[in-house]
């Protein structure tokens, strides 16, 4: 028989300065309390007490507090647990675990008074222009957002992200937790400050992401097989290049030369600038000079020799018009005119 308790989950969440080998053992760890448990690199994970309580005999806020005593006595790793019926509740509460490190929401009585007084931008997978836009509108809590009718919030947020940030902020999450391994893939992005038109701050800014990756897959101990290089214009539009390297590698130099070969392949040009927004005007641009620059006065050019006019029309005169003078009464004007 199944109880409320063989449904929580928690939501570990290992302190910012945790590298990746005690990640990994923070998994181990996690692994002999539940084997259903999915990462998150690179510092949190997600664990289903499935049966779990009634093995070792312990609520689920208690066994929490087991593996976090575990966790700092045998790897001195400082981990905050967020424990809840949902895995987005749960990673909403590992932000707020207060002095024990531990928050426990049993019920969805709980859930409520805990979600509904916290800003709207604590709200796990909320992004900083949705919340402002859900702040431009007047809401400014989470319980504000769960008591707001879905079609507004789907105007607001569009359809499918105002139906799951709602939901969220209501303590539904219907995603199940799945049991993995480490992720495959892994990425790292670099944002200027501004708008960049030449290639060569670009390719600047590859080695120090190329590193990040490295660090991150050697760590897990992993190999890397192809890269992908993403670029972002200033339109919002992407382009992608993916390149195999020669051979799987984990080595940072190897994955440096393979990121700069699908930059190359990009062909990126320098752009100019937009013109500036502070009212000033771009200097002038360079012109071919024209006929009309030219100093001293025009003159028409000679007609080019064996070139004839047209018939009945000469070059400098207009074509004949009808005589001006008045013609006697009774005098018909020819219609045709006499041959020789």
């Amino acid at each position: 028989m199944s109880t409320d308790q063989d449904h929580m989950i928690w939501h570990v969440r290992c302190r910012p300065d945790t590298t990746a080998d005690g990640h990994h053992r923070v998994l181990d760890l996690l692994g002999d309390f539940t084997p259903v448990v999915q990462p998150l690199p690179p510092l949190a994970a997600l664990a289903q007490l499935r049966g779990a309580s009634r093995l070792f005999q312990a609520a689920p806020g208690r066994l929490a507090a087991r593996f976090r005593i575990q966790a700092l006595a045998k790897y001195g790793i400082d981990a905050h647990i967020g424990i809840a019926d949902t895995w987005a509740t749960a990673a909403t509460a590992s932000t707020h675990p207060g002095t024990s490190g531990i928050l426990h929401l049993p019920g969805h009585r709980a859930v409520e008074q805990f979600l509904a007084p916290l800003p709207v931008r604590a709200l796990h997978g909320i992004g900083p222009a949705q919340a402002a836009r859900l702040e431009a509108f007047g809401l400014h809590t989470i319980g504000a957002l769960a008591a707001m009718d879905e079609t507004v919030v789907c105007r607001v947020l569009g359809g499918k992200a105002g139906r799951i940030l709602r939901d969220r902020a209501r303590g539904i999450a219907p995603r199940a937790i799945t049991a993995r391994r480490m992720p495959e893939s892994t990425s790292a992005f670099h944002a200027f400050d501004r708008d960049v038109y030449d290639p060569v701050l670009v390719r600047a800014a590859l080695p120090d992401l190329v590193t990040t990756v490295g660090q991150r897959i050697r760590g897990r101990e992993q190999i890397a097989r192809k890269l992908t290089l993403a670029v972002r214009f200033a339109d919002g539009s992407t382009v992608e290049r993916t390149r195999a390297l020669p051979q799987p590698s984990a080595h940072t130099d190897d994955l440096k030369v393979t990121v700069l070969r699908n930059l190359d392949s990009m062909a990126f040009q320098r752009a100019d600038p937009p013109p500036p927004r502070d009212g000033r005007r771009p200097p002038p641009r360079r012109r071919r000079p024209r006929d009309t620059d030219l100093p001293g006065p025009r003159t028409r050019e000679p007609a080019l020799p064996g070139t004839r006019p047209r018939p009945n029309q000469h070059p400098l005169r207009p074509p004949p018009r009808w005589p001006s003078q008045r013609l006697p009464q009774g005098e018909l004007i020819p219609l045709s005119w006499p041959t020789a």
